[in-house]
C-alpha cells in the first residue's frame, strides 16, 4: 500500500467525526427548533405557537 492510499484511507476513517465536530448533529444551534403542523383549517399563531382556526369572509 503506498502512502497516498493510507492517507486517503485514514482521512475517510475521520469524516464522519470531522462532521460531529462541526455540529451536523444538531448542536446548539437548533436546541429551541420544533416542528409542529395544525389541521386543514387552522394555521399556527406565530404570537402563541398553537393552532388558530382560519378566518375566511
Amino acid at each position: 500500500m503506498t502512502i497516498k492510499t493510507t492517507f486517503a484511507a485514514l482521512f475517510l476513517m475521520a469524516l464522519p467525526g470531522l462532521a460531529i465536530a462541526q455540529g451536523c448533529q444538531g448542536g446548539g444551534l437548533h436546541k429551541d427548533t420544533t416542528a409542529m403542523s395544525c389541521a386543514e383549517g387552522s394555521m399556527i399563531d406565530p404570537e402563541t405557537g398553537t393552532c388558530v382556526p382560519l378566518v375566511t369572509g
